[in-house]
């Protein structure tokens, strides 16, 4: 048992430092392009170099940075390619997540928690308080991908999620709105509730497809190719 505890602590500490880490790359408190030496980012975090490395490898295999040898980790940008991408390939993905959740793979807690956070949502953004609106926004996509209980498409769906928030950040910023109808979380909910397969599987399509119209059109018009 004793010899377990060592493996845990470091095991938390990992956890604790890409936590940290991922939360400031997304909300932009370090910002795309960013670059320090692993250990000035250790220092940053106030914990030492190991489980920052291994916390690093973790946020590169999401595609959030870069690290370069000798020369430590870069943030990566999303470009308008990588945007385009990444909405195409979700808007596949959340439909099947819709579509298996209204089949009755959803429980009874999560429907709850999806209904929550699109309560959350309208309440924040009647409020105009758009940074609380991104991250009930995100709740309610990630709730969207496990309600269906595949857990690979779960996996998935969150991977490319990382990427939606920070360019959502952006087009909140730009844009003072959301990128797509908020009134759709409601009508998803509503069809996954039913239990209409098809109703929530195109809708959940549809929203993210016109969120990907206005994110092209406002970077389009700001002259953006990166965010």
């Amino acid at each position: 048992m004793l010899s377990e505890m060592p493996s845990k602590d470091k095991s938390t500490r990992v956890d604790k430092a890409y936590a940290r880490l991922k939360a400031d790359i997304l909300a932009g408190r370090l910002p795309p392009g960013f670059q320090a030496p692993e250990p000035d980012i250790a220092g940053r975090l106030g914990m030492s170099r190991t489980p920052v490395r291994e916390a690093l490898i973790r946020l590169e295999a999401e595609r959030l940075v870069d690290l370069i040898p000798r020369r430590g980790a870069k943030v990566l940008a999303i470009s308008k390619k990588d945007i385009c991408e990444v909405f195409e390939i979700l808007s596949a993905l959340e439909a099947l997540a819709a579509g298996s959740a209204a089949k009755g793979e959803c429980s009874d807690r999560v429907l709850a928690g999806i209904e929550e956070a699109v309560i959350s949502a309208e309440k924040a953004l009647a409020e105009a308080d758009m940074e609380s609106w991104a991250m009930l926004d995100d709740r309610f996509h990630r709730l969207i991908a496990r309600s269906g209980g595949n857990v690979r498409l779960d996996e998935m769906i969150s991977s490319l999620l990382n990427q939606v928030f920070r360019a959502n950040i952006v087009l909140l910023r730009l844009n003072k709105g959301p990128a797509a109808n908020s009134d759709e979380h409601r009508e998803l909910y509503d069809a996954i509730r039913a239990g209409d397969q098809d109703k929530a599987a195109a809708i959940a399509k549809a929203h993210r497809l016109a969120g990907l119209a206005t994110m092209h059109s406002v970077l389009e018009a700001c002259g953006l190719t990166h965010v």
